[in-house]
């Protein structure tokens, strides 16, 4: 399976944070679970991006995205603001 997505790194609340983007249209954002990275919505990516621009963020502490110490790091407060 060819990865649809282009690779590409921001700054967001003093974190590095990983994703991946693809297509052109208004922006969709897809979330990962745990334990997984935006590779798993490659299966999907192509056929939305025809209508969205996809948008598929590793969240803080996953994939390349930064690892941040303590687990209050990891809140969904603090997931929320690098989104």
């Amino acid at each position: 399976m060819t990865d649809p997505f282009t690779p590409q790194v921001l700054e967001a609340a003093g974190q590095r944070i990983c994703y991946a983007q693809t297509g052109k249209g208004p922006p969709l954002i897809l979330l990962h679970g745990f334990p997984q990275t935006h590779a798993m919505w490659r299966a999907v990516a192509g056929s939305l991006s025809t209508d969205f621009t996809v948008v598929a963020p590793d969240l803080r502490g996953y994939g390349d995205s930064g690892k941040p110490e303590g687990t209050d790091a990891y809140s969904f407060r603090h997931m929320a603001e690098d989104v």
